[in-house]
């Protein structure tokens, strides 16, 4: 096929979309569409390379299978090469677990699946995965495998032009899946081949019924096809659902230019367009692990306009000194797969990556101390009352009850510091809680999976009829429910920094009596369990608004002096004013006491993330065993002055 100017500068407005939206999504809001002016540009191209090899039956399948991973193979190569020495040095030992197992889906180009299991494109969490990029090319990757080996088969049977009605027919029907999996499955529908495979055929019907357009109107179709494109970049954003209807925009415009051929004009001529599209591959491959780098580093915000440049630079020096040199150049058996370099590339890097995740991270490599922080992160209750769904949960003695403590994954992480106020040999408590669950009549909580109302019941039930004179201590995430995350890790979108509670029979983002609902129900939970006993309210933990154990690892492992890990005592006070109110107001009710961890946890000034250099938190807010010690003071106060205690 001659080279297409045209379409090499359509790279290049693709890569320079995807670049800018990662680093500023303001400057691009619908950036990320260039990935579909790729997956376009890649059917046509493919499908042209497989019709012709049909056309005069010599279309050989290893020989394109081994073209396609000479040309990708060996940058993603050197790029997983190039990331896992650099987390050897500065990634703490859990993201370089998850690094390697990101490594070997993005060597086996499967990776797509990976992320589609973790969590959606748009989520925060996204920037701490240093290869989330690789999902389009598992992507294109699986469309190599698949299609031409199906139109292989299917030419036995029918003939070409049937092929290619039959390939006009699939894309329409898989253009009609992609808008209806945006909406039911939107995770899916942006990682997975069964909704971006049309994207690909639209390409190849652009090769397989080429228009004829007038040399006078190419300019035209061009600069509408361009319109429709930058457009894309520019009115569309995260907000919308992708790929949806809305994909047709930057596809077809991608279709029209392919269709124009017109090798002159602003993309076809211009030298920068050109080199960037020479360089794309390559540049969109190093552009964002810089991305990540800078969100993981907390880089100053001038960083992004470097990590743009250098993401140009990287992707000159990929391309001159990886991706053009030809690394196979015999095709023609696929005995030649045992002399095929980027094949013992990928098994190589597959294995490595393997051993990384399975080995924790290399975890020997590093230090007692980053080691020592990091495994705070699975010092929690050992008793996994909420993962075995335990109701009632028996801790100790269960011949000889002296306390119940009730909630959610709040109440869960601190039972263990009231568990230790007894003698466990000779007595014993009773954990009823569960996550996402606070102990509060009515409660409707805005999480997949998560049954309130009737885990509340069965917690009502059991203690109205049983163990009534034994003081009962609530506590949960207040705070969290009443405005909602304050995590960035944990914030996927902006409904989850809205209320999770809700009384209503439908969810409403904001009604305007919740904290009166919220105070009633509550008050209306305690009156009900609290007649022959005595109730202890804990006050909300402090939440720290990061991840403890991997902020005094990485600290530790950057040779840091301290970890910027206290919350300062204003933010508490603020993130919990109306959950504090609401508390306070429970406790002029008869036999309810509260109880402060901020006693303990804080001091006039901040609330404290570490003590003695070790992490008090097991993730943002839930304390660790280690930091439940701090609070054995407060139970063993609390039971010594209750007077209904037996």
């Amino acid at each position: 096929m001659k080279f297409r100017t045209d379409i090499n500068g359509l790279r290049a407005i693709a890569v320079i979309a995807v670049v800018l939206f990662h680093f500023n999504p303001a400057w691009m809001p619908g950036g990320f569409a260039g990935v579909d002016v790729f997956f376009v540009i890649s059917g046509f191209l493919m499908t042209g390379i497989i019709f012709r090899g049909l056309e005069n039956n010599r279309l050989l399948l290893s020989k394109f299978y081994m073209a396609r991973a000479n040309r990708i193979v060996p940058a993603l190569a050197a790029l997983c090469i190039s990331l896992l020495v650099f987390g050897w040095f500065y990634l703490i030992p859990l993201d370089y677990k998850i690094l390697g197992r990101h490594v070997t889906s993005s060597i086996g180009f499967f990776s797509n699946f990976t992320y589609n299991d973790e969590a959606g494109y748009f989520d925060t969490a996204s920037h701490q995965k240093w290869l989330l990029h690789s999902w389009s090319l598992s992507v294109e990757w699986q469309f190599y495998i698949i299609y031409p080996l199906i139109l292989v088969l299917l030419r036995k049977v029918f003939s070409l032009q049937t092929l290619k009605r039959l390939i006009l027919v699939l894309a329409v029907i898989g253009f009609v899946y992609c808008v209806y999996a945006s909406y039911d499955t939107p995770d899916s529908a942006y990682y997975l081949l069964s909704s971006r495979a049309w994207e690909m055929m639209v390409g190849g019907i652009a090769y397989l019924y080429p228009l004829t357009i007038l040399h006078r109107y190419k300019k035209y179709a061009q600069w509408i096809g361009l319109t429709a494109i930058v457009g894309s970049y520019l009115l569309i954003s995260a907000e919308n659902a992708w790929p949806g209807y809305l994909a047709l925009i930057p596809v077809l415009g991608t279709f029209l230019i392919i269709q124009a051929q017109r090798e002159e004009g602003l993309i076809s001529r211009s030298m920068v367009a050109q080199k960037l599209g020479t360089w794309s591959y390559s540049i969109y491959l190093w552009h964002w692990p810089l991305v990540v780098a800078i969100y993981y580093f907390e880089l100053p915000r001038y960083s992004i306009f470097i990590g743009v440049m250098l993401s140009v630079f990287l992707g000159f020096i990929s391309y001159h000194f990886i991706e053009k040199r030809n690394w196979h150049s015999a095709y023609q058996s696929m005995k030649k797969v045992l002399t095929f370099k980027p094949l013992y590339m990928m098994i190589l890097i597959a294995i490595v990556g393997r051993a990384a995740y399975k080995s924790e991270g290399f975890i020997w490599h590093y230090s007692p101390s980053v080691i020592a922080a990091i495994e705070e992160a699975d010092n929690k209750n050992p008793y996994q009352c909420m993962l075995d769904e335990k109701f009632p949960c028996y801790i100790g003695n269960k011949d000889n009850i002296r306390a119940i403590m009730v909630g959610d994954s709040h109440a869960d992480a601190i039972t263990t510091a009231l568990a230790d106020a007894f003698d466990l040999d000779k007595e014993g408590i009773i954990a009823l809680t569960r996550a996402s669950c606070p102990f509060i009549l009515d409660a409707h909580i805005r999480e997949k999976g998560v049954a309130c109302q009737q885990e509340n019941l069965k917690r009502l039930e059991f203690l109205q009829h049983n163990y009534q004179d034994i003081p009962v201590f609530w506590s949960a995430r207040t705070a969290v429910y009443l405005h909602g995350q304050n995590d960035p890790e944990r914030i996927i979108n902006s409904i989850d920094t809205q209320p999770l509670i809700y009384f209503d029979k439908e969810y409403q983002t904001a009604t305007p009596d919740l904290l009166s609902q919220f105070d009633t129900n509550l008050d209306r939970s305690i009156q009900q369990i609290s007649a022959n006993r005595t109730i202890y309210v804990v006050l909300p933990i402090p939440e720290m608004q990061q991840n403890i154990p991997k902020r005094v690892s990485r600290a530790l492992l950057l040779d840091k002096q301290q970890a910027d890990v206290a919350l300062p005592r204003q933010a508490y006070d603020n993130r919990n004013k109306e959950a504090l109110s609401i508390l306070y107001n429970v406790a002029r009710m008869d036999n309810v006491q509260l109880l402060d961890p901020a006693l303990y946890l804080c001091s006039e000034t901040a609330c404290m993330g570490e003590y003695q250099g070790r992490p008090i938190y097991y993730d943002g807010d839930h304390l660790s065993e280690y930091g439940n010690r701090l609070l054995i003071p407060m139970f063993k106060q609390a039971l010594s002055e209750n007077k209904t205690a037996p």
